[in-house]
């Protein structure tokens, strides 16, 4: 179960380069988050640890990165997550990954939602325009100009990395929605979805501050919920930080139970 969600993980997140090193995928992204940015001891290895470990140091130190294992109880080889806190590797980001039954999805909440709908109004500012009428969920198949300025906008991401964003966002080979909720012609809630075998899995859900707290969120992730199961998903899964307590109870608000957690490992 660990790895089929992993391997998820890796195909609806991205890397802009993917180095395999016997059973280890070293990810590149220019820095951009530490899930593009890491290595993610997958499968299991042949060759001695601690030789591996120096090769894996010098790709990342070439690229002026920082050293990063992302970790799960099955990283492979096992004692792994010993052997680098051994050699100064410390924790960081511990985080529950979640899934979730769709059988008992209630539907209702996908009601005024806008397929495969282009919003291009409003060039000026990424939340500046209208959504379609009658409509304050849309949900795209493909990244737009609107949608990303809005995605920067309400996650508040430092303009440094807009254009690997972008570039990531554009790699997703899986089918995916990008979801915007509007709120008085304006994005108040936004994230997206992406779908792999029957799976949906949720990433970068996020609402503009002053407007949390509301339930934007929990309508946002519901109508990506809703359109997973209808598109042929039978299980939804999500990343969450231990330390979002806020994101914690929405999650379990709407029926999402932890099973497994992964956690980083970065040299001090």
């Amino acid at each position: 179960m660990i790895r089929m969600i992993e391997e998820h993980t890796l195909n609806a997140w991205p890397s802009l380069q993917t180095l395999l090193l016997d059973g280890w995928v070293l990810r590149f992204a220019n820095g951009y988050t530490r899930r593009a940015n890491s290595v993610n001891p997958l499968y299991a290895s042949q060759q001695e640890a601690g030789e591996k470990l120096r090769v894996c140091e010098q790709w990342y130190r070439d690229r002026e990165l920082k050293v990063v294992f992302k970790m799960t109880a099955a990283s492979q080889p096992d004692g792994l997550d010993a052997f680098l806190a051994a050699r100064g590797y410390e924790i960081d980001a511990p985080t529950s990954v979640q899934l979730m039954d769709l059988g008992a999805l209630d539907p209702s909440p996908a009601a005024g939602i806008t397929l495969d709908t282009a919003v291009t109004v409003g060039r000026r500012s990424s939340v500046i325009g209208r959504p379609p009428p009658a409509a304050d969920i849309t949900l795209d198949a493909a990244v737009t100009d609107v949608w990303f300025a809005a995605f920067c906008e309400v996650g508040g991401a430092d303009r440094r990395h807009h254009g690997t964003m972008r570039q990531l966002l554009a790699l997703i080979m899986p089918e995916t929605r990008f979801a915007a909720l509007w709120l008085d012609g304006r994005v108040a809630a936004c994230g997206l979805g992406v779908l792999q075998a029957g799976h949906i899995g949720l990433y970068d859900i996020a609402v503009a501050p002053g407007l949390r707290r509301r339930g934007y969120g929990q309508r946002l992730v519901k109508s990506l919920l809703a359109w997973g199961k209808e598109a042929g998903a039978h299980t939804a899964y999500l990343q969450v930080m231990l330390n979002n307590a806020p994101a914690l109870r929405l999650y379990e608000k709407v029926g999402f139970r932890e099973i497994y957690q992964y956690w980083y490992r970065v040299k001090a």
